[in-house]
């Protein structure tokens, strides 16, 4: 496993924020493979990305905004998914903050049925292109809400960057009183409005999944489903950053697909969202 210089604590009793990488992609129906080696990928990003080495020393850079002080952070390493619930049970029930990167987004839902079942119903904050609430075809990575929803407060969740849905997503979506944003409504009303609806409708208990196809392929081509006419790395990164200032209970960083990045744009970009939502975790 590759060594993650951003884990600063010894044992996950010393951690506030723990990171844990699944390199599973057990789920995945893309015709795209290889993010079962996101998880390590992502750790060398941000060791290559977010530290500068000068006469044998190795300086960690500052993220824009928060600050990563008295952040104990644990790189628990990776784990199978099938050890992924009890360890994330475990995790929140000792108010610990897991921080999980794949593998497919399918790991979601074992994470929000563990917090759910510590926690109770919890809000999510779902960013993908696609909406991920299939219920004719269960237990992939396209049927995560359905699977989840015992988990979930669909009426204080929203998902953002929404622009490949089926018929039955939507319909699923509008059943449940789902809030969902899309690209172009980002593009009217700007990332400053899109946070404001969101901080008003989530819960005090939330989860943060980021599926990087959310991002425009010319920020993230490095994915498995890439859908154009996506989020901005920055916008991304804003609105994130907005989302796990107060009452985040988890995040999750998935669908990071190497072989087909370009020149590890991708997997730099997934080393910095992971930076930026670590520092403005309170």
């Amino acid at each position: 496993m590759v060594h993650f210089y951003r884990s600063t604590a010894d044992t996950i009793a010393d951690a506030n924020i723990v990171l844990i990488g699944v390199p599973d992609e057990s789920k995945s129906h893309a015709k795209r493979k290889g993010t079962n080696k996101g998880p390590d990928i992502l750790r060398l990003a941000s060791n290559e990305s977010d530290f500068f080495k000068r006469e044998g020393k190795i300086f960690p850079i500052c993220p824009m905004r928060g600050s990563l002080d008295n952040k104990r952070v644990l790189d628990a390493g990776n784990v199978k998914k099938e050890n992924l619930y009890k360890l994330i049970f475990d995790l929140v029930s000792n108010k610990k903050i897991p921080i999980v990167i794949g593998g497919d987004h399918s790991i979601t839902t074992v994470a929000l049925q563990a917090i759910g079942d510590a926690l109770g119903k919890i809000g999510l904050l779902y960013f993908d292109a696609h909406p991920d609430f299939v219920s004719s075809t269960r237990d992939y990575y396209g049927s995560i809400l359905t699977d989840s929803t015992q988990s979930l407060d669909f009426k204080k969740s929203m998902l953002i960057g929404i622009r490949a849905a089926e018929p039955e997503e939507i319909e699923n979506a509008e059943k449940v009183g789902l809030d969902i944003v899309t690209p172009m409504d980002i593009a009217e009303v700007g990332v400053l409005k899109i946070a404001e609806r969101f901080m008003s409708r989530m819960s005090d208990k939330k989860y943060v999944s980021v599926d990087l196809d959310c991002l425009d392929p010319a920020f993230a081509p490095g994915v498995s489903v890439p859908t154009p006419s996506g989020l901005s790395s920055i916008d991304l990164i804003y609105l994130l950053k907005q989302a796990v200032g107060s009452g985040i209970v988890g995040i999750d960083i998935v669908e990071l697909s190497p072989d087909f990045d370009v020149n590890s744009i991708t997997a730099y970009l997934a080393a910095r969202i992971l930076l930026e939502c670590m520092a403005s975790i309170k």
